[in-house]
């Protein structure tokens, strides 16, 4: 006999409705009902009957609990939307307000110890994976979503489909990576690990792509193996590509287009981590002469 399915709520359908039109990220919404739930329990009766005062209290719990800005942040926009698309009653939300983020600076490896955690991939797949994050600045999202047919050789480019944002574009593709990837390529096809015009980089079934927590697991796997003690992930490959290019002066906005990021403060954070720069700067006690 198959369990009944929990019935859903008219309001909570209502929210999933509302979310559906507008065509949010189904990780989007998860946040948002999560918020919703949460609210719910803090209440204890449905969310819909919240007061500007229970809100304001709501915040208040979510402080003393030590809710991280990040999170508190997340759930005030999950319970915005809530209030003012699905109930229509956005007023409700007066006593509710942002946090300020504090903002923190990146990890960013050295030269050499990229190419440390690179070498101590435990295979050529990998290897490969980590070194086209580091070699173009792709997200870790980016890159399990990259199938073969996305390397042009002729133009040099990585083709990025649907990235962060639902937006098309390319990367750069140096020819070290070119080298690597046909290595990779050959190995896998070889291996029968990769279908003709499949993932570049296929899970155990090669239907499937590898998932950004096999990769994470993988690059936290070479930090071991390379003893580099510093928290490593994916996307701090992402990092250092953004810092190396800015040391080796390329133009900030150059390299806001290759990251993909909309706006250049966004980019411009790299500046406080990039040292060679600093390393350059003569400071004015240098020239202070003898009293």
């Amino acid at each position: 006999m198959t369990p009944a399915t929990p019935a859903v709520s008219a309001l909570r359908q209502r929210m999933l409705d509302d979310m559906r039109l507008r065509k949010l990220e189904p990780k989007t919404q998860s946040t948002y009902i999560r918020a919703v739930r949460h609210l719910a329990g803090f209440l204890q009766r449905s969310p819909d009957t919240a007061t500007v005062e229970d809100l304001r209290r709501f915040q208040l719990h979510m402080v003393n609990q030590g809710v991280s800005p990040i999170t508190l942040n997340a759930t005030i926009t999950g319970l915005k939307f809530f209030f003012d698309v699905t109930l229509g009653r956005g007023e409700l939300m007066a006593g509710m307000s942002p946090v300020r983020v504090p903002q923190t600076l990146p990890v960013v490896l050295s030269r050499e110890e990229v190419a440390r955690l690179i070498a101590a991939a435990s295979n050529l797949k990998y290897q490969t994976a980590l070194s086209i994050a580091y070699g173009t600045g792709l997200r870790v999202g980016e890159i399990v979503a990259l199938k073969v047919g996305d390397i042009d050789s002729q133009r040099m480019t990585l083709r990025v489909e649907q990235g962060k944002g639902h937006k098309d574009r390319y990367a750069m593709l140096s020819p070290v990576l070119l080298e690597l990837l046909r290595a990779w390529w050959r190995l896998a096809h070889a291996q029968g690990k990769m279908l003709p015009g499949g993932w570049l980089f296929p899970g155990m079934n090669p239907v499937d792509p590898l998932t950004p927590r096999q990769l994470n697991r993988a690059v936290h796997d070479a930090a071991d193996a390379a003893k580099i003690d510093k928290r490593v992930t994916m996307h701090t490959l992402r990092h250092c590509f953004a810092t190396h290019l800015l040391e080796q002066k390329v133009d900030i906005r150059v390299i806001q287009v290759l990251l993909g990021h909309k706006r250049l403060d966004t980019t411009s954070i790299y500046a406080h981590v990039a040292t060679e720069i600093l390393h350059e700067v003569v400071s004015p006690l240098e020239n202070l002469q003898p009293a």
